[in-house]
């Protein structure tokens, strides 16, 4: 028997999915999140697993992982020392940036390029110089980059060092030669190639991914260094692999050679399961929705595609790489409630975390949360949470309430613990129109996939709110992104700049182009787990209208087919197309233009799971019942409890109910309906729509 592992780490708590290959079974766990050292946490999930499930560790075939550790390191701005060369002239470039101030009426300005990063005393300039065509106009002088690394090792101390040099995406040597030196001279210290990171022109945001790879990479690479020699102490003979931002899965080693594509690599995954269970069900668009206990991601599928994003951003900063286009916010279990001056209730964005967490957990928390809400309206079962881990006290949520919202506004305590809820609800439901209606999609067109340990407990009131069609629960659903990194697709990717008009390229040149990025796929293919009998190659160009500032991905036919200038003319008609879709208006007689181009390299899981359909019978009366407060009573009633395991195929119910499993629980509300589908998702609508 093996075992494939998928383990996710949360703010709070980190997931555990094993998939069994021989029997199919899935077992699920949870554990606490440990902040200190995240290491900690991803073993004893991992050797809570190995337990549940009776399997050694010898037979794991796959362990893949997705991580948070680059995030926390810019977010909590905790990332190491950095220097970053620059050719001599640029070195204000990162200081300066775009010079935009997106709230142009706050009168408490702050700077809106990453200054945090790197100090300007450890920016440098070096004397060189190449055209935009990649001639050498002035030699790299070597003397420059001796006394400058001497500078940022021996006085600054720097842990990393960035280099961006002007045009080195049209020719890296220069780059390549100062990593030599530096590498020569001290061992130890992490560079960070801008013509590795992303050789794309633009200045300001290349150097920004750049200094943001050297920043993490330390940390990054200190971290899955550890967990490899944790894996190799337990007897785990595969090799760690872990999800990137675009949503496919890489291997650990590339990980620590280029960490800043791992930035969204926890929410990427729920998107990845999100996409798997709606081709079990037969639903192509999709909303996804990820609650756990400090965030809330959102994103959006279109005929079963995530929308990925070309000019991505972490925070307020840019991060210019291909990411899946996901929305967060800070709503989740451990989301902060407080009472504003002026007597308004807030939800967020501030989290209680694992630790202390909220009230009810009983580890020092005192202030209120959305999961003290959930306890006190009675929705959660305090003595069976996030499977068994904590036995909640309703008591402390109670109290929490009480002194710190209810007496201040005036109200009884389940009047404002569902005033708690509300607000989060409203939040999320902006947060969903932000992904749909600003983009020219209405919510009803799409099926929501609500997940996270939070997730099935709100998402009854964002359909109600925005009047979506349903919401699918998914079977395991507070695990869900353990078990995206189950189903996700095996992908490496490589870009270049290469900008020409397309009235005026030659076919010839696109395939000479497209061929070097095959060949830079190639090399990384068995490094990354791909083997070549199971390879798809995408390939796509990033366009323009000529004079616009912003590109759009066009995808090419795939694999390594000759490119026709009539496969050109077909491209920049898709083009029109997708501009069309996305801003409602085309140019079709304007000039267009190729800035960049990607390959990827791609492989479906060689793990994907079977899940086996639920079983028919008779539908199984409710095990009990708790009184639960909903606003349509504006009061507590008798609300019916069932066991989720134990649901059979087609059963309904009707709202209100609640459904508790080991990992989270699903709430249906007054005036809903709640089917189960032969998979065991439970698809809820509205009754009458």
């Amino acid at each position: 028997m093996s075992l494939s592992v998928g383990i996710d780490i949360g703010g709070t708590f980190t997931d555990v999915v094993g998939l069994e290959s021989t029997t199919g079974i899935l077992t699920v766990t949870k554990v606490s999140s440990t902040s200190k050292d995240f290491a900690e946490g991803f073993f004893a999930g991992l050797d809570k697993l190995l337990r549940l499930t009776g399997v050694s560790s010898r037979d794991i075939s796959r362990l893949i992982h997705g991580t948070t550790v680059a995030t926390n390191s810019i977010m909590e701005r905790r990332g190491a020392k950095i220097g970053i060369l620059t050719t001599s002239g640029f070195e204000d470039v990162l200081l300066m940036g775009r010079q935009c101030r997106s709230d142009i009426y706050s009168v408490f300005y702050e700077p809106e390029t990453p200054t945090f990063l790197c100090e300007r005393e450890r920016i440098v300039g070096i004397k060189e110089r190449i055209s935009p065509e990649g001639n050498v106009l002035t030699a790299l002088n070597e003397a420059d980059i001796v006394e400058a690394v001497d500078l940022l090792v021996k006085k600054q101390g720097v842990q990393a060092i960035a280099v961006c040099y002007l045009f080195s995406f049209s020719n890296p040597a220069h780059e390549k030669r100062t990593e030599e030196i530096i590498c020569q001279r001290y061992p130890k210290v992490r560079v960070s190639l801008s013509s590795n990171i992303n050789p794309r022109f633009r200045e300001y945001e290349r150097t920004c991914i750049t200094a943001f790879d050297a920043y993490v990479g330390p940390e990054m690479e200190k971290y899955i260094q550890g967990v490899q020699e944790g894996m190799q102490s337990r007897g785990i003979a595969v090799a760690l692999q872990v999800m990137q931002s675009r949503g496919g899965i890489t291997s650990g080693v590339m990980c620590m050679e280029k960490p800043v594509v791992t930035l969204l690599s926890g929410p990427a995954s729920g998107v990845a399961a999100g996409k798997f269970i709606g081709e079990l069900c037969g639903r192509k668009n999709l909303i996804t929705l990820d609650m756990g206990g400090t965030t809330n991601d959102v994103a959006v599928l279109r005929d079963g595609r995530p929308y990925l994003s070309i000019e991505g951003k972490i925070d307020k900063y840019p991060l210019r790489q291909a990411m899946i286009d996901i929305t967060t916010i800070g709503a989740g279990g451990g989301s902060i409630a407080w009472v504003d001056p002026t007597g308004g209730l807030k939800v967020g964005p501030q989290s209680a975390g694992a630790i202390p967490g909220p009230a009810c957990y009983d580890h020092g928390g005192q202030e209120v949360t959305l999961t003290d809400a959930s306890v006190t309206l009675g929705y959660i079962n305090p003595d069976y949470f996030a499977a068994g881990e904590l036995t909640l006290k309703p008591e402390l949520s109670r109290k929490a309430i009480e002194e710190r919202v209810a007496k201040p506004l005036g109200m009884t305590v389940a009047e404002a613990a569902s005033g708690i809820q509300r607000i989060v609800s409203n939040n999320m439901a902006d947060q969903l129109r932000l992904v749909s209606v600003y983009k020219g999609y209405h919510p009803r067109d799409f099926s929501l996939v609500a997940f996270g340990g939070a997730g099935p407990v709100a998402a009854g009131r964002l359909i109600e709110i925005l009047r979506m069609k349903e919401v699918i629960i998914p079977i395991n659903p507070g695990v869900l992104s353990a078990f995206g990194l189950l189903v996700a697709d095996i992908e490496h990717e490589e870009v270049t700049s290469f900008a020409t008009k397309a009235d005026e390229v030659d076919p010839k040149d696109l395939m000479m182009v497209f061929g070097e990025l095959y060949n830079r796929c190639e090399e990384k293919r068995m490094g990354v787990g791909i083997s070549e009998t199971g390879l798809h190659v995408y390939r796509s160009a990033e366009m323009r209208y000529v004079g616009q500032s912003y590109e759009l991905e066009v995808p090419f036919p795939e694999g390594k087919g000759e490119i026709t200038k009539e496969i050109v003319q077909e491209i920049v008609r898709r083009f029109h197309d997708v501009h069309q879709s996305i801003y409602e208006h085309s140019a079709p007689d304007s000039p267009v233009e190729f800035i960049a181009f990607r390959t990827v390299f791609s492989q479906k899981s060689q793990a994907m799971p079977h899940l086996p359909r639920i079983r028919h019978g008779e539908s199984v009366a409710p095990k009990g019942w708790r009184k639960a407060y909903f606003d349509e009573y504006k009061k507590f009633i008798d609300t019916p409890l069932y066991e989720r395991s134990k649901l059979v195929r087609e059963q309904k119910i009707n709202g209100p109910a609640i459904v508790e499993q080991v990992d989270t629980t699903t709430v249906i509300y007054p005036k809903q309906s709640a089917e189960v589908d032969a998979w065991g998702n439970i698809v809820i609508s509205m009754v009458g729509k």
